[in-house]
């Protein structure tokens, strides 16, 4: 009986599938770095906790983010922008931020701590 079991077991370990799980890698920045000096040469856009979406201390709707950053942009060719989402905030606010920076011709995007 002992061996009947053995069997099973190495037969469900052989046929079974493993499933691979796909994901975004995110290494998530440090809580103590400093964001305040990025403020001056960064477009900041922070997400608050109720997904509110701010730059400039100015609450901003998701579809005017875009030409917000464009306009940013425009003033200052080489500043980056720079996501800062509340822990509490949707991943997809942040993703139609980002998404919204390259569409406004923004590549250098980086994840601050919020």
């Amino acid at each position: 009986m002992l061996d009947v079991v053995f069997i099973m077991l190495i037969f469900f370990i052989v046929t079974a599938t493993f499933v691979k799980e796909i994901g975004l890698d995110v290494n998530s920045p440090d809580k103590n770095q400093n964001v305040k000096d990025a403020d001056k040469q960064s477009i900041v856009v922070r997400i608050t906790s109720r997904d509110r979406i701010r730059i400039r201390g100015r609450d901003i709707d998701v579809r005017a983010v875009r030409a917000n950053i464009e306009r940013l942009h425009a003033e200052n060719p080489d500043a980056p922008v720079v996501v800062q989402p509340h822990p509490e905030s949707k991943t997809n606010t942040m993703i139609q931020v980002m998404d919204s920076a390259r569409q406004a011709g923004v590549y250098n995007v980086s994840i601050a701590a919020g």
